[in-house]
């Protein structure tokens, strides 16, 4: 069975850090490409950022690029998304998701996901 479960998110005050984490199991990381994404309060979800362990590729959207990092242990089987410099903007429902034989590109995040793990809000105050 595959899952993917989310989790370090909280509540951090504007300018803080935060490591999310997601635990996958039930499949190989080299079969997937793994993404980061997260909905806000009214909003529709958004893509934050992918990585493919096969190719080493990772991919940032533009509010991320330079205040997140995307990292993967395989041992651990575990996705990190290392955010810091948060800002209220940032608060949302974080997920993360798998797509087989996905690359990590920009049009990674139109892809219609294979499999979602269950969300973890981050809060950020001004």
């Amino acid at each position: 069975e595959v899952q993917l479960q989310a989790s370090g998110g909280g509540l951090v005050q504007a300018g803080g850090s935060l490591r999310l984490s997601c635990v996958v199991s039930g499949f190989s990381f080299d079969d997937y490409a793994i993404g980061w994404f997260h909905q806000a309060p009214g909003k529709e979800r958004e893509g934050v950022s992918c990585i493919s362990s096969s190719e080493g590729m990772t991919d940032y959207v533009d509010s991320a690029r330079g205040r997140f990092t995307i990292t993967l242990d395989k041992a651990k089987r575990t996705v990190y998304l290392q955010m810091k410099s948060l800002e209220p903007e940032d608060t949302a429902v974080y997920y993360c998701a798998a797509l087989f034989i996905g690359q990590c590109h920009p049009d990674f995040y139109s892809y219609d996901m294979h499999y979602w793990g269950k969300g973890t809000l981050v809060t950020v105050s001004s």
